[in-house]
């Protein structure tokens, strides 16, 4: 990682960083170009082998299952904390506030209906905030992708002046100036 001090390091922030995000772009390999695909997703930590394990769920076939089928190398990265920093009137001293993690790792099809029933509950809890009951109905109508990302890294780059920011959805500031809130 080039920018050292925006590193984040601490796996509780790493946590949050993940809990917060709520959408992940997963990267596949699509002949000459990369494909990307903004997915929601549950996840769990392994603490035992310092590893996250993304579910997400799909429509039983389509393009990224036969990527996923023919190479299940992925990228997964995930943002959140997003604000614009205002240069002001000076074009160039505009930035980003933002946290985000980065990570490599491979994805599978799940087919132990065990296991995707709780891939499901954690895409769940993490989307909702709330528990919900699975069956194997229910499992067994939509395809559970499984990520596995050993490797990763996280940064975050805070906002100076939270008073001069603008994050990424829609209002007005009351001195006219457009402010977006997340």
């Amino acid at each position: 990682m080039r920018r050292k001090d925006r590193e984040v390091k601490d796996i509780r922030e790493i946590l949050q960083i993940v809990e917060k995000a709520k959408i992940l772009h997963l990267g596949l390999f699509d002949g000459e170009y990369p494909y990307v695909v903004p997915l929601h997703y549950g996840y769990e930590y392994a603490e035992e082998k310092q590893e996250f394990i993304f579910y997400m769920h799909s429509a039983k076939e389509g393009h990224k299952l036969d990527l996923i089928a023919q190479n299940p190398n992925v990228c997964a990265e995930l943002e959140c904390d997003i604000e614009l920093i205002s240069g002001g009137e000076i074009p160039c001293a505009y930035g980003s506030a933002y946290a985000s993690l980065i990570g490599k790792g491979h994805a599978e099809i799940v087919k132990n209906v065990e296991e995707k029933i709780k891939g499901l509950k954690l895409f769940m809890r993490n989307q909702t905030g709330r528990e919900f009951a699975m069956d194997e109905r229910m499992a067994s109508s939509v395809a559970v992708l499984k990520v596995t990302v050993p490797q990763f890294t996280a940064k975050a780059r805070r906002n100076p002046r939270p008073e001069n920011s603008q994050t990424q959805t829609g209002g007005h500031k009351d001195d006219g100036t457009v402010k977006k809130t997340v």
